[in-house]
């Protein structure tokens, strides 16, 4: 059975000790935003932190999943999101080292409409 969404006020709550956030529905979630910046995702199937080249093999290092997702039958991964560990729900200093990161990762990122208009030009 496919977890439950995560409820909004317990997304900010979770997230509190990290930064002020706002969440957004999305799919079968939440995005969750600090600055205007989505750096995690919150989804039936669990909840995922950003992830870029810089910060991949630290997820993969602690046995972190990529978000997976099935469209019209087929498996599809998002590497860009990694499963957030288990301890960053109990453990304050593990939300915001891991968060942190996310958070790091999400600066990175180029801005969606810089993605946009370099497919539109390509």
């Amino acid at each position: 059975m496919a977890e439950p969404a995560f409820d909004p006020d317990f997304l900010v709550d979770l997230f509190a000790p990290f930064a002020r956030v706002t969440t957004r529905r999305m799919f079968s979630g939440h995005a969750v935003y600090r600055d205007g910046i989505v750096f995690a995702l919150a989804i039936r199937a669990g909840l995922y932190l950003k992830a870029d080249g810089e910060t991949a093999p630290l997820f993969e290092a602690a046995g972190l999943a990529p978000f997976t997702y099935s469209v019209k039958g087929r498996e599809k991964v998002l590497t860009s999101y990694r499963r957030m560990p288990d301890a960053c729900f109990d453990d304050e200093d593990d939300l915001r080292q891991w968060a942190g990161i996310a958070w790091q990762a999400a600066l990175r990122a180029p801005p969606k409409r810089a993605r946009a208009a370099r497919r539109r030009t390509a």
